[in-house]
């Protein structure tokens, strides 16, 4: 008789929690940024852009978690985890802030701005279609220390240190759920009524924020009471209202691919993990699902890409199977269906909610290390350097805008720190990848192979996929560099790359020697 796998196990519980609150928080962030930062009608946002937008995670889950079932089919196995799908952070704050903010601040035209976002997000979907056939090769050439060291840092570094900036707003909530998701998920300590961790801890999170909030002992500023419900019908069908803005879209694309070329790479380094983690997919079928989710997403009014979340080993941790993947495409589908994932998200105190995202990212960051052969741990360590650099960015970034100032009033060594800081950190996640690889090679001894994989630093920097000295880390011709900084930068890896190859061929002729006297 043919096995029949499961598709829900107790796990699923607690990485739907996970997975669902990431992808919610995504959502809430971007509606507040339109209507709130720039103004945008709160109707369209929420009617329209976010409803589609929910759609991508909606087919992107349920294919990952049809996966899933087909995997677990084919092995015999019960214990296969669905790769998880969502909404890219980064590139949310990338369209708000670089592409829908302005065109809307330059047109006053919140139709057209939407049909611009849209035309985006459908270009980023065809273009990682297209790229999907080229991951296999990239995840074959790329050495694990490149794969896994760049995802390793922007888990420990985005993932987990930004939201435990959240929990010292309110440490008494955030310690609370902190504790809670630690002992029951890193430790494995069963809990009471084997409540799952995830769950547990964000009800105890919930619960100390509003008794706290009714004895008036929340920290200064924080609310008290939830939202109330905002319940609307919105049904997002495929639409070609994104070919009025396609003109204008294109303008744009050299902001928007960058963003979309970084979640192919992750996408490779997300079933590298999953490989490691023992559920063995296809990459190039990981990344039309991807590319697929993204281009339902902008043809349904959407101007959110989807991506695969890397967060696939702190899943099967969890004891997540298919069911979680589910349960979240339903869950985020529905909710922007109805109108009421603002209104879950507002319910929820970020410091109670901040531990699962710390769990995931911590999770990650070790199985790097536990994966990665133990000579190529510098190799990772490296990689994390752009990731640093883009962390301290974002810092920096928010208190110059919260003194009222811009880069034009810095000056001397502080213009200087802010200029590199930049530069190293737009590009990171590909920058950390070819990094990690490089240097594996070099600790293998094998500083040919790390030449090309400087030689491609190179090239990219030369058209700003790394290293762009645009604030707004966009794309730009080779005949026309914003700055200087981009041929000196090119020529510093050219001569690496140079000096590499060099001896290479020196230790090539050094054993060709002694093999003829041999």
């Amino acid at each position: 008789m043919p096995y029949t796998p499961r598709l829900f196990a107790i796990g699923d519980i607690n990485a739907f929690f996970g997975l669902m609150l990431d992808n919610l928080s995504d959502l809430v962030i971007m509606a507040a940024i339109l209507t709130g930062v720039f103004g945008m009608p709160r109707d369209l946002v929420l009617g329209r852009m976010l409803p589609g937008s929910a759609m991508g995670v909606l087919a992107g889950d349920l294919l990952y978690s049809w996966m899933a079932w087909r995997l677990a089919k084919r092995s015999g196995r019960d214990d296969v985890t669905a790769m998880p799908l969502g909404l890219d952070t980064p590139s949310s704050f990338g369209m708000a802030f670089g592409v829908i903010g302005p065109c809307y601040l330059a047109t006053k035209d919140p139709l057209l701005t939407w049909q611009v976002g849209m035309a985006v997000i459908v270009m980023m979907g065809l273009f990682k279609i297209v790229a999907s056939f080229f991951g296999p090769l990239l995840r074959r050439l790329i050495p694990r220390a490149g794969l896994l060291g760049s995802i390793a840092a922007v888990a420990l570094l985005l993932i987990a240190y930004l939201p435990f900036l959240k929990l010292f707003a309110s440490p008494v909530v955030g310690f609370l759920s902190l504790g809670i998701v630690f002992i029951s998920l890193l430790a494995r300590f069963r809990l009471p009524l084997r409540l799952p961790g995830a769950l547990a801890g964000i009800l105890c999170g919930v619960v100390a924020h509003y008794l706290l909030g009714a004895f008036g002992l929340l920290p200064h500023g924080m609310e008290a009471l939830p939202p109330p419900p905002e319940l609307a019908f919105h049904l997002p069908l495929p639409t070609f209202e994104f070919l009025a803005g396609m003109t204008r879209g294109l303008t744009y694309l050299p902001l928007a691919i960058p963003f979309a070329l970084a979640t192919v790479v992750g996408g490779v380094d997300v079933t590298e993990s999953a490989a490691v983690a023992g559920d063995d997919y296809n990459t190039r079928d990981i990344l039309l699902v991807e590319g697929f989710a993204t281009l339902v997403a902008g043809m349904c009014g959407g101007v959110i890409q989807s991506c695969p979340y890397i967060g696939h080993p702190a899943y099967k941790e969890m004891g997540g199977r298919a069911g979680y993947t589910i349960a979240t495409a339903l869950f985020i589908g529905l909710g922007a269906v109805c109108g009421y994932l603002s209104f879950f998200v507002g319910l929820l105190p970020e410091a109670a909610v901040a531990p699962i995202l710390i769990f995931i990212g911590i999770e990650i960051m070790a199985q790097a290390f536990e994966a990665t052969p133990r000579q190529h741990f510098r190799a990772v360590a490296i990689s994390f350097i752009p990731v640093v650099a883009c962390l301290v960015s974002i810092q920096f970034n928010q208190l110059l805008s919260g003194l009222g100032k811009s880069v034009s009033d810095l000056s001397g060594e502080l213009l200087v720190s802010y200029t590199a800081t930049t530069v190293l950190g737009n590009g990171f996640i590909v920058t950390s990848l070819l990094w990690g690889a490089a240097f594996a090679h070099v600790l293998d001894h094998c500083p040919g192979r790390a030449a090309g994989y400087l030689l491609v630093c190179a090239l990219l920097t030369l058209c700003g996929a790394i290293h762009s000295p645009l604030p707004s880390g966009a794309l730009f011709s080779p005949l026309q560099p914003p700055s200087p900084l981009v041929w000196h930068l090119a020529a510093g890896y050219l001569l690496m790359a140079l000096t590499f190859a060099l001896l290479d061929a020196g230790r090539g002729r050094q054993k060709a020697w002694q093999a003829g006297r041999g």
